[in-house]
């Protein structure tokens, strides 16, 4: 691994990952500044300020911005997150310099235009619209609202029609100047780049943004809890979780080990129990979001609404029964498969570009392969066990979207499992 790192005298970090052979880079902006930072009132303004800082510059027009990066054979995106936003870019190895030029200017000299800002809006609320009738997706933001209640971090990241309509300029001014400061930024590039001249033209492009500390986000505390919503499908979406491990939690790798093995691919226990074995469910699986001091661990399915009675607990019987009895055989299969996703990301630059990003931001360093790797190995089956354990021992949360009068509520869940 060539990772290296630079901090500059403003917080700003750079860190860069060279790869062989490759003739492309992809690098971008990180900002430890997420859904999870905004106060009730700003719900939904991370993810506005993405799209606006595409809007034009002082020196660019909307349209110059797509067409300049274009141009030159390349691409430019941006992601928002719960804990951070992030806008990237892919070049050829000598166009890194017109990608560093092009997201500094919409990072640090965005001139919000009202009328482009009042465009966006609207994309945006038909953004929201999309999700609306999107069940799949919206069911887990119903999720995120059942297990963090009243809190910033179960709040949608996309925003209500009401408050995405009432944002002005000068709210996204007040929310760029209390969080977008350089130390909470990291600057990624991976592949074929150079440390030194990445260094140089960040410090040079980069010295708009304040040397101050953000705004901490409202500390986060899992609680679990209910939402269903009735609608007329033809699939019930159901999703129940349970509180997971966040990042620096000593169990966070067994969990996703046990995730894993209970839910994350065609041969884990949901997939050949719910699906194989008794046809109950044409998509099943399960996640672990880890987060900076919570998380959450669970199951989505998709299922026809007369199977709902008989899904639930059979998903819940087989993922309480791993906790207990996942043999070795399992185990080995979900450290493979943990392990062959890290070394996909390796192979990726634009991947890998992200991951040493997210590393940073998580844990203050970017982890060497063979650490992580090692971590994986050395997991026994108690481990993993008692980590799955402990999930299902928390205050259970269920979601579901479509014909819910069969859903199991959150007692009878915590119920079957103890």
């Amino acid at each position: 691994m060539t990772v290296e790192i630079t901090t500059l005298p403003s917080g700003l970090r750079i860190i860069t990952d060279a790869m062989r052979d490759l003739e492309t880079a992809s690098l971008g902006v990180w900002i430890g500044a997420g859904s999870r930072h905004e106060t009730e009132s700003e719900h939904g303004l991370s993810h506005l300020l993405e799209h606006m800082a595409f809007k034009g510059t002082k020196r660019r027009s909307a349209r110059a911005i797509a067409e300049e990066i274009e141009t030159a054979g390349g691409d430019l995106n941006a992601a928002t997150s719960t804990e951070s936003t992030a806008y990237f870019a892919r070049v050829l190895a000598s166009d890194t310099g017109l990608a560093l030029d092009i997201l500094a200017d919409i990072l640090t000299d965005s001139v919000f235009d009202p009328q482009e800002l009042e465009r966006e809006k609207s994309v945006i609320l038909q953004e929201i619209g999309a999700v609306e009738d999107t069940p799949d997706d919206l069911v887990f933001d119903l999720f995120n609202a059942a297990a963090y209640p009243g809190q910033p971090i179960g709040r949608t990241i996309l925003g209500t029609p009401e408050r995405v309509s009432s944002f002005n300029r000068d709210s996204i001014q007040t929310y760029l100047g209390r969080h977008y400061a350089a130390p909470v930024s990291i600057i990624a590039a991976a592949g074929a780049v150079d440390h030194a001249r990445i260094v140089a033209e960040a410090g040079e492009r980069f010295g708009a943004l304040a040397p101050r500390q953000a705004a901490e986000p409202i500390p986060a505390i899992y609680r679990g809890g209910e939402i269903k919503l009735k609608r007329k499908l033809e699939q019930t979406h159901i999703v129940v979780g349970f509180e997971g491990r966040s990042f620096h939690d000593e169990e966070e790798y067994a969990l996703h080990v046990f995730c894993n093995a209970v839910g994350g691919g065609m041969s884990s226990r949901l997939f050949q129990t719910v699906r194989e074995e008794r046809g109950l469910a044409y998509s099943i699986y399960s996640f672990h979001w880890p987060y900076t001091d919570t998380g959450v661990f669970g199951f989505y399915a998709a299922t026809a609404p007369g199977d709902v009675r008989d899904l639930m607990p059979v998903a819940l019987d087989c993922i309480a029964e791993a906790a207990v009895k996942l043999d070795t055989a399992e185990m080995e299969r979900a450290k493979a498969q943990m392990k062959v996703s890290l070394l996909t990301a390796l192979e990726s630059s634009s991947a890998r570009a992200e991951q040493i990003a997210r590393q940073h931001m998580a844990y203050g360093r970017v982890l060497p392969r063979d650490e992580i790797i090692s971590r994986i190995d050395a997991l026994t089956l108690e481990e993993v066990r008692r980590a799955g354990l402990r999930a299902l021992s928390s205050a259970p949360t269920v979601s579901a979207i479509g014909d819910v009068s069969k859903v199991m509520t959150q007692a009878r869940i915590a119920e079957r499992l103890a």
